[in-house]
């Protein structure tokens, strides 16, 4: 297998002639959308213990393509193995796919694997299905194990972790054991080359550091399909993957996409502590939860870098907190929040709409609590079935949906109060432009409270700048340049800031500047195009 630090094959490992592919399609109307149409992180996972096996993995995004291209990129690429990643919103398109697959190559294997697959195995396997296979559950090693046993002519049908059709009965083999430890998967960026149809800048900037979540809320699939026990990769890992990335990719930001970012609150102190020593002078974002922050996580978040912290609040209802078993208080909130905001992190919370029973009061008490808590920005979703949650076998035990609700319409999204209302609409008036409070007097108070921080620094001069005070953002940023000159942050917001002002020489030399510090940045080698910064 491959080193994961050298990328380096190791002699004497099985190397494979078999062509694979690993497909995804988006299942939203607009699949021209960048981030609508971003590759599942764990379809990346699979690609890269893939490739470190030694086999021709290729990943293939083809959410932005038109039927006829689809067509011709199967049918020239003759794979042996098509894997197809499967989720609620794209489960009709998933399968138009697998059915194209099948016409096309008529002799391949196709597997189906992902949330909606992992909780649908028995109708992905119709009589009519034109899937062989359906990997259950986390799949990285399920599917080298499949990928071995078919390179090798042999039988896989003990293989554990799958589900296949035999005759008129559906097969499901026994459960795979979870991997026991995440800091032996190799970096998915590292593979994301071999691609075709992918932003690679972009898929990138996401990462994973934990599989898992420790809460159990009714809506949500994910305790179903990683169980309740939340396994972490050691901080020391992932700040070794960001490295590469920023280094390989050029990136600078980056957005840590874990159901809860902060479940082990030692794992991300620590995790903070390492970017800091290791001077990786990067920004990010993450996902939380109220219960898991406090002042002094959110500190040592925020002089890591960590600009935004997004929260699920869903609801300032008790009664609609408690039906969706998210077991947080409204109080809850608004504390977390205080402290996000006194620290200087931007906040982004995500809300749920449309519950069944919702009431006017309800929504009232929904849009009090946004008003009071004043988040930067944040996300209204009605609410919506996925098989796994209890949400949705719940609604199918009391006789409110049938249970082949997914297989029989043809919608992305299944909402579980029928067609969403005005709620979402309400709640979305209840944010509004610059409510979480920036001002000259609050980067202030985070500076005595914090010290010199980058990321002060960076939210303050583009506060300043938006705001028209271009001297006070050049001070920011020159504050960043002088304090920290190994920060790419100061040099390139400086540049852009001179830019701005028809200074090109200065502007120029900024980006030089970040380029010495990361080559491969591309905002800085587009900037210095001649016809655009000049000599």
């Amino acid at each position: 297998m491959a080193n994961k630090k050298s990328g380096l094959f190791v002699p004497g490992f099985f190397c494979s002639t078999m062509k694979i592919i690993l497909a995804y399609i988006s299942g939203e109307a607009d699949r021209s959308d960048p981030y609508i149409s971003l590759l599942p992180s764990g379809l990346c996972y699979l690609h890269a213990v893939l490739r470190e096996a030694g086999y021709d993995s290729l990943l293939a995004n083809l959410s932005g393509w038109s039927l006829p291209v689809i067509k011709e990129q199967l049918s020239s690429l003759q794979a042996d193995i098509i894997g197809i990643s499967q989720w609620t919103h794209n489960r009709h398109a998933s399968l138009e796919v697998a059915r194209l697959a099948r016409q096309l190559n008529p002799d391949s294997v196709i597997i189906l694997g992902g949330g909606h697959a992992t909780f649908r195995y028995h109708e992905m396997l119709a009589d009519d299905s034109p899937v062989d296979i359906v990997v259950v559950g986390e799949g990285e090693e399920t599917l080298r194990e499949l990928t071995e046993r078919i390179a090798q002519g042999g039988g896989w049908r003990d293989v554990p972790g799958i589900a296949f059709r035999d005759g008129a009965r559906v097969v499901l083999t026994e459960q795979r054991m979870p991997q026991r430890t995440l800091d032996t998967l190799p970096f998915p960026a590292r593979y994301l080359d071999h691609s075709i149809g992918v932003d690679l800048e972009l898929q990138a900037e996401f990462v994973l550091t934990a599989r898992g979540c420790p809460s159990a809320c009714s809506f949500c699939s994910s305790p179903g399909f990683w169980g309740r026990r939340v396994r972490f990769r050691s901080p020391a890992d992932i700040v070794d993957e960001i490295l590469y990335i920023r280094d390989r990719f050029g990136l600078i930001y980056f957005s840590l996409r874990d159901d809860t970012f902060t479940a082990d609150r030692t794992r991300a102190i620590e995790f903070c502590r390492l970017m800091i020593t290791r001077r990786a002078a990067v920004l990010w974002n993450c996902q939380s939860r109220v219960t898991t922050l406090d002042e002094e996580v959110l500190t040592w978040m925020k002089r890591a870098g960590c600009e935004c912290v997004q929260i699920g609040i869903e609801s300032g209802s008790p009664r609609i907190l408690a039906q969706l078993d998210k077991s947080i208080q409204p109080w809850q909130v608004e504390q977390t929040a205080a402290l996000v905001r006194k620290v200087g992190i931007s906040l982004s919370v995500y809300l749920i709409s449309d519950v069944p029973g919702e009431t006017e009061d309800d929504i009232r008490m929904t849009v009090e609590l946004v008003r009071r808590i004043k988040p930067d920005d944040g996300y209204v979703s009605p609410l919506v079935y996925y098989p796994g949650t209890r949400l949705f076998e719940q609604a199918v035990a009391n006789g409110q949906v049938r249970p082949d609700i997914f297989e029989e319409t043809p919608d992305t999204a299944l909402y579980a109060a029928g067609k969403p209302g005005r709620a979402a609409h309400r709640i979305m008036g209840a944010f509004t432009a610059g409510a979480g409070g920036a001002s000259e007097r609050r980067f202030r108070q985070q500076k005595a409270l914090l010290g010199y921080c980058a990321t002060t620094n960076v939210l303050a001069g583009e506060w300043y700048r938006q705001s028209g005070a271009i001297d006070a953002a050049e001070r920011e940023f020159r504050e960043i340049t002088e304090r920290e000159p190994h920060n790419p942050w100061g040099w390139l917001l400086a540049g852009e800031l001179h830019a701005a002002r028809g200074e090109k020489r200065k502007a120029a030399e900024c980006y030089r500047r970040v380029l010495a510090l990361v080559p491969n940045h591309g905002a800085a080698l587009r900037a210095l195009d001649t016809k655009k910064a000049g000599p």
